[in-house]
């Protein structure tokens, strides 16, 4: 802008302005273009003058729509945010409007045609008719639209926008499974769910289910496991200098899990993460030694915090400091315990809680919540948290056993890394094999255990991890496969509430007021949606 000097409340009258936005054509050499280039004004810097720019300049906008572009793309007026600086202002704001235009309600006797145009459209490259039944359906070339979803997964809209056209968009779907270089769009979705702490639940819920799709297809669990990444360097628990993606995957979901479970104690997020790992689980190959490592000390830290919960629960005056001082001494990544004695100490005591439970599981437990309540003085006092996650817990262990069980039995010579796991920590798992809730699956796992323990047994002591995972890979192709049970294949399906518009409607519209710029609402006047959900 030159050196002229206009107010907010002069631009209304501005004559270079009405002369803009006016029928009359300008030529593009007439004086006029460097003498609206002279006058600037103040850019607004709070919401009050913003509200100024906003009424001084409506009737202009009403004349010339591409005005409107050019204060936005300057950027005035809005809300600073890392998701948006790789994004321009005006595809941001025509995101959001198609997501607000996608997630309108139906009416009574027409489907939202925005929605039908979001469910129905197809690649440039498919020359098949269009169904005569669906008015609102076009093309696109979807290697553009992978290629810019793949790059904006840092903000909650690109996000909603991938969730939406997976879900509801079959060709998207086949298109985006079919592609070479899928780990382009996993990896910003496990980067969403690795900095879950940052990240708004809305977010981590849409990343989230975006997997759990993503896993529903065989194809994809088989393909991520030959994709080989190296230094993922935003992974900070462990050098990961070489990979592969769905081990990866593992980690990042196992730590999800582990953060709900001590954080936000979110039940819906915990579950999704377990069907996702469920969906994989016949389909792991050669998982990279953390992963085999995480997915059974992960197991065994609720395994241990089972019995410790059983104990408060049936002997809540009993003060066993013995096993209390046990489960002090466990970290956050569910390491062992300090000594060989606590150990014995527990299966011992696990031995006999599970007899009791074997006896009259549901009465017992039913008997000591009483009791317990009963301790606290009043029936309608709450119970303690440890008492509340008991079922929790008791969930979570058996999805877990489950995903171990599917993965021994569908693919045990292709993970030595998780059978040596697995052995490492037999002394727990083999506590729980007369738990009531866990015998039938515990079966093949004590199999295993047993058969691979004896062959390590005969080939001596003072063995290396080298030569164990050598005895490993010789008796996973000795082992007869009838001798391992067969259980039903583990398959989750995602599926919408069954009103979807409760979630999403005011998810949308946080995001239009928290990401769209120059746009001013009263904070005062918002009702859909609390003020910190965006």
């Amino acid at each position: 802008m030159g050196a002229n000097s206009s107010s907010i409340s002069e631009l209304p009258e501005n004559e270079y302005l009405k002369k803009l936005s006016g029928a009359e054509p300008i030529s593009e050499n007439d004086p006029f273009w460097n003498q609206l280039l002279s006058f600037s004004f103040t850019t607004p810097t709070n919401s009050a003058d913003l509200k100024l720019l906003e009424e001084a300049t409506i009737s202009v906008c009403k004349s010339l729509a591409g005005l409107w572009t050019v204060f936005t793309l300057g950027g005035v007026g809005s809300k600073s945010s890392p998701q948006l600086e790789q994004c321009s202002p005006l595809a941001n704001q025509s995101l959001l409007l198609l997501l607000v235009l996608a997630n309108l309600t139906d009416a009574p006797d027409t489907p939202n045609p925005y929605r039908q145009a979001i469910m129905s459209f197809k690649n440039t490259q498919d020359n098949t008719a269009f169904s005569s039944s669906n008015p609102h359906a076009f093309q696109i070339n979807f290697n553009s639209l992978y290629t810019a979803l793949c790059e904006q997964q840092k903000s909650d809209q690109a996000t909603l926008l991938l969730y939406m056209l997976l879900h509801q968009n079959g060709n998207v779907r086949t298109y985006v499974l079919a592609r070479t270089d899928i780990e382009n769009l996993v990896l910003p979705i496990l980067e969403i769910l690795y900095h879950v702490e940052e990240r708004n639940s809305h977010h981590v819920y849409m990343a989230l289910i975006i997997l759990l799709i993503l896993t529903e297809d065989d194809g994809f669990n088989r393909s991520i496991h030959e994709v080989i990444l190296k230094n993922i360097t935003w992974y900070a628990e462990r050098v990961l200098t070489e990979i592969s993606l769905g081990s990866l995957l593992i980690l990042v979901v196992i730590r999800t899990i582990q953060y709900n479970m001590t954080r936000t104690r979110d039940k819906y997020l915990h579950t999704n993460c377990l069907a996702a790992l469920a969906n994989m689980s016949a389909q792991f190959r050669s998982l990279h030694q953390y992963a085999a490592q995480r997915i059974i000390s992960y197991t065994c830290r609720h395994l241990r915090r089972y019995v410790y919960v059983l104990d408060k629960l049936y002997f809540p005056h009993s003060h066993c400091s013995t096993l209390q001082h046990c489960f002090s001494t466990l970290s956050d990544n569910g390491e062992e315990l300090l000594s060989l004695t606590c150990s014995h100490i527990l299966r011992s005591y696990a031995s006999s809680l599970f007899s009791l439970l074997s006896k009259k599981h549901n009465k017992v437990l039913e008997q000591a919540t009483q009791s317990l309540r009963g301790s606290l003085g009043s029936n309608d006092s709450p119970l303690p948290d440890y008492a509340q996650d008991l079922n929790v817990i008791e969930e979570v262990i058996r999805m877990m056993l489950e995903i171990i069980n599917s993965c021994l039995t569908n693919s045990l010579h292709h993970n030595p890394n998780l059978v040596y796991a697995l052995l490492y920590k037999r002394d727990l798992f083999e506590q729980f094999r007369t738990h009531p809730s866990f015998q039938d699956i515990m079966q093949n796992i004590d199999l295993v255990i047993s058969f691979f323990s004896s062959r390590l047994e005969q080939a001596g002591a003072e063995l290396s991890v080298e030569r164990v995972l050598e005895i490993i890979k010789q008796g996973a192709v000795a082992l007869p496969k009838d001798r391992l049970r067969k259980f039903p294949e583990l398959k989750f399906k995602y599926v919408e509430e069954e009103q979807p518009e409760e979630f999403f409607i005011p998810y949308v519209w946080s995001l239009v007021y928290n990401s769209a710029v120059a746009l001013y609402w009263n904070p005062h006047d918002i009702q859909l949606f609390t003020m910190d959900s965006g």
